[in-house]
């Protein structure tokens, strides 16, 4: 237990070369010497660490034969263009068709409105608000575990010097990074997440999720440039975004995606997947 707490304050930080020549900003001084002897801790902690959800299993049926398949998610800022990669991701990595795509614009992050699991978009009556109740917009997928490295190098390539596209545009709690699998910290895809970054420019920094619940001891995580939230999301899973969200064209000037990417949303409700009961405005 020791170890998986050490690791928490560890994983805060994984420039492993770049360390030594700059001190990371967000950091005390005394954490930034703990921190400095994290390479000799990782390389023991790594042989410790062992081994949302979304109802769309009907339509992954016959992609998931004899597959371990997993719910992960992965935030970066508008849920928009993500979703857009994932699809694509989902189509090269996996072959899937139109129908056994999994990957779903939806809200993760806190813990807030998990009893009744209605999460909603900003609305004029405010109805289970997802950045009042702590959440962030994220991508949800349905993978193999084994693929889980290839979606990750997916999810780094979207930063860019460690900065999401619409780091400019989109700002708040309600756009952190934050990667969701069962465990969080904990499991071995915490270290495959790492790695990930790594071959991908080593951009990144990672932490341990708490949420986004103001309230809570320690604070609610924040939208920090370059740091992604590891989450659990057996603790903090993924609900299901509006329909209106699903398949959207993207944030930027111009990112417009093909009618038959958009058309997916309304193949999606017409083959019975439920998108909740939030109010449009």
């Amino acid at each position: 237990m020791l170890s998986i707490l050490l690791l928490s304050v560890f994983l805060l930080i994984d420039r492993l070369e770049a360390w030594n020549s700059r001190p990371f900003p967000f950091l005390q001084p005394e954490w930034q010497k703990v921190a400095l002897q994290r390479r000799s801790f990782l390389s023991s902690a790594t042989a410790m660490l062992t081994s949302a959800v979304l109802p769309v299993d009907s339509v992954v049926a016959s992609a998931s034969d004899n597959q371990n398949l997993i719910d992960v998610y992965f935030g970066c800022g508008c849920f928009w263009h993500v979703q857009h990669e994932f699809v694509e991701a989902e189509r090269k990595i996996l072959g899937r068709n139109d129908e056994q795509l999994t990957s779903r614009a939806a809200y993760a992050g806190g813990r807030l409105g998990m009893k009744d699991s209605k999460v909603c978009y900003h609305n004029v009556a405010q109805i289970s608000d997802y950045g009042s109740l702590g959440h962030a917009e994220v991508v949800s997928v349905k993978i193999p575990k084994e693929n889980f490295p290839d979606f990750a190098v997916e999810y780094c390539k979207l930063f860019r010097n460690g900065m999401r596209p619409d780091q400019l545009g989109d700002r708040g709690p309600e756009y952190r990074n934050l990667v969701g699998f069962t465990g969080g910290a904990g499991s071995d895809l915490a270290m495959q997440l790492i790695e990930a970054s790594k071959v991908t420019g080593d951009q990144l920094d990672f932490a341990v999720g708490r949420g986004g619940d103001t309230t809570a001891k320690g604070g609610a995580d924040s939208d920090i440039p370059r740091l992604v939230w590891i989450m659990d999301s057996d603790v903090y899973p993924a609900i299901v975004a509006e329909n209106y969200h699903q398949f959207h064209d993207g944030f930027m000037f111009g990112e417009d995606y093909s009618n038959a990417y958009n058309s997916l949303a309304q193949m999606f409700a017409k083959l019975g997947e439920d998108f909740g009961r939030c109010p449009r405005v």
